[in-house]
């Protein structure tokens, strides 16, 4: 590790000093700018971290590189020092920290108090005004869903109040039967009321105490031959029943969010789905960034004490937070939880039954977002132009192929090739070429091989002429795709690399390109979305043909070697096995021996032999 830093700063005296208390530490470059916000158990052990000899990822050391000085505050506790932490990653935004780029206040549903005729509402802000708030919701969209349910189901009025006083005879709202008309009177406070009391049980989740009460009713209008009562209410009961179908889970637990990180660095995705009443009534996807994460545990812990500690946070965190693994300092994050929300909330990571699926949900959710995110097409586009900006090319790229070998100890050998133009993956020009007559593991002949049989298509009019050829691998597989492009006569398409890192590890590969004076190394910064886009279109093409090889391997491990002998059919193939009794001891057998087993000729028995003993 380099130690730059080191010498601008005196790191082991400063350490000599720090006390082993609690407390806050933040890191300040030259300027005086805050790179990175973090809390400690012991200061002195956790600071001290950062300045081992080895073992810190790169984007840790590069921010190490920047530090000029360091600030401590000491708290009393744990739970002090995450909340003081929040606060200043709020005040300063460090670069280095989680960034959230999401702080709208969340939706709420608000039912007026003060009209003879409440109205339900969608509503963001502070909840000072009066009234009855029903939320928080993940979404605007998730907001107006329930909104536009309960319009349907109990057509409580959502108009706006000047609209609604200046009516004179009932809207369209009325005509389709979403509105009970209170603007002329069309329906009794009485009954409005009611209504309302429905609305009201259906957004606190109790949607079983719900249907109980609209049976009872609709039973005691059909008593008292109110059969046009009855039949709405009968309505209102088909059409609850079928929301609660719609449901994952519906009715079971109370209020919980549940967490899942996916991360493929750069890219982050926090994935929250939104559980109340025992009902899932959204969720949301967040893309935070946070360059020194180094796994999704790091991911979820920095997301709860951001996302959720904060003074005017503390009445939508729920009853529990559900996460997928253990959390570091999970303990210290509950305590955080409990006392911002000023009641006990639980931080649950090891869940059973209905909340385990709502976590494989979250998860799948997570990694579904993450990859529709990294594919987005305008991200895409803007990293091609990157791409072209790093490599220093004149023209613009419109189209890059890539080329991955796979096999197992040389077994089953599969090349593919995938194609990315500006709008991302082209599927249709995906294609796998099966390698054969080559030294079983040559790599450098295999991707000579399916590189002249892709350029040979090529000169037959199949296909387009690529801008630029990415090769999976170093300077041995660009020197065979350089001479396969020599002998197209193709110097127009640009030869690039990428080979992995002494490390093995995203965002430390190398990458080559070819120019006159042979083969030159290009550096890319690990954060540039150029790399991120050869990373991504390497690991596809390292996709490609993983299952391309697995198919191929699965299949010749199921098939006979006796299927591929010329002129031995199934007859003969069930003799042989019926006087051998199986393969191994039909290896075994000279072509004297085979030669004697009924319809097995002497010319087909040595075609047998050496089949079976050149393979």
């Amino acid at each position: 590790m380099s130690l730059k830093a080191a010498e601008k700063f005196d790191y082991k005296n400063y350490l000599a000093n720090l006390t082993r208390r609690p407390g806050v530490y933040r890191m300040l470059d030259a300027k005086g700018a805050v790179l990175y916000v973090g809390k400690a158990r012991n200061l002195q052990n956790r600071v001290g971290s950062y300045f081992r000899a080895s073992g810190l990822a790169s984007k840790t050391m590069a921010m190490v590189e920047k530090i000029a000085s360091i600030e401590v505050t000491v708290t009393s506790s744990d739970t002090e020092a995450l909340l003081l932490e929040q606060t200043l990653i709020k005040e300063h935004y460090p670069a280095y920290n989680i960034q959230l780029r999401d702080d709208k206040s969340y939706p709420y549903i608000l039912l007026t108090d003060s009209d003879t005729y409440p109205r339900l509402a969608f509503y963001r802000g502070n909840r000072k005004r009066s009234g009855c708030f029903f939320g928080p919701y993940p979404s605007a969209h998730a907001t107006r869903e329930t909104l536009q349910v309960l319009q349907k189901v109990f057509r409580v009025r959502q108009c706006q109040d000047s609209y609604f006083r200046n009516r004179s005879r009932p809207c369209l709202q009325y005509q389709i039967k979403r509105c009970t008309g209170p603007c002329v009177d069309l329906i009794s406070p009485e009954d409005y009321a009611k209504d309302v009391h429905y609305s009201t049980l259906f957004l606190r989740g109790k949607s079983d105490l719900l249907t109980r009460e609209l049976t009872k009713n609709m039973e005691k209008a059909a008593e008292e031959e109110d059969f046009e009562r009855a039949a709405v209410l009968r309505d209102q009961i088909i059409d609850l029943r079928k929301i609660q179908e719609e449901q994952y889970v519906a009715n079971q637990g109370n209020d919980a969010d549940i967490l899942a990180a996916e991360l493929q660095q750069p890219y982050v995705c926090v994935h929250v789905i939104y559980v109340r009443a025992g009902r899932i009534i959204g969720s949301k996807a967040f893309y935070p960034r946070f360059r020194l994460a180094e796994s999704a545990a790091d991911v979820l812990c920095a997301f709860i004490s951001q996302n959720y500690l904060s003074d005017d946070k503390g009445a939508n965190i729920p009853k529990e937070i559900i996460v997928p693994s253990m959390l570091e300092d999970a303990e210290g994050l509950e305590e955080a939880l409990s006392y911002v929300a000023g009641r006990k909330v639980k931080l649950s990571q090891r869940v059973r039954g209905h909340r385990a699926k709502w976590l494989s949900l979250a998860k799948t959710n997570a990694a579904q977002s993450l990859n529709a995110h990294v594919s987005d097409k305008q991200n895409i586009r803007n990293r091609f132009m990157q791409l072209q900006d790093s490599i220093k090319l004149d023209s613009q790229i419109m189209r890059i192929e890539c080329f991955d070998i796979s096999h197992t100890s040389g077994e089953s050998t599969v090349a593919s090739c995938v194609v990315f133009d500006e709008n991302g993956a082209v599927k249709t020009d995906y294609r796998r070429f099966n390698i054969k007559d080559i030294t079983p593991g040559d790599d450098y002949g295999a991707m000579k091989q399916v590189l002249d049989r892709r350029f040979s298509r090529l000169r037959n009019g199949e296909g387009k002429v690529p801008d630029i050829l990415l090769i999976d691998g170093g300077k041995g597989q660009l020197s065979q795709a350089k001479g396969v492009l020599e002998k197209f006569s193709l110097p127009e398409i640009s030869l690039l690399g990428i080979a992995k890192g002494i490390s093995r590890r995203a965002g430390q590969e190398t990458l080559y390109i070819d120019v006159e004076a042979g083969f030159r190394e290009v550096a890319i910064s690990s954060e540039s979305p150029a790399l991120h886009l050869l990373q991504q279109i390497r690991d596809e093409a390292h996709r490609f043909a993983i299952t391309g090889h697995r198919q191929r391997r699965a299949k010749a491990r199921k098939q006979s070697a006796l299927e591929e002998i010329p002129g031995l059919g199934p007859k003969r193939r069930r003799e042989l096995l019926k006087h051998f009794g199986g393969q191994q001891e039909i290896r075994k057998a000279s072509e004297a021996e085979i030669a004697k087993v009924t319809g097995i000729s002497k010319k087909l028995a040595e075609s047998i032999y050496a089949h079976l003993h050149n393979n």
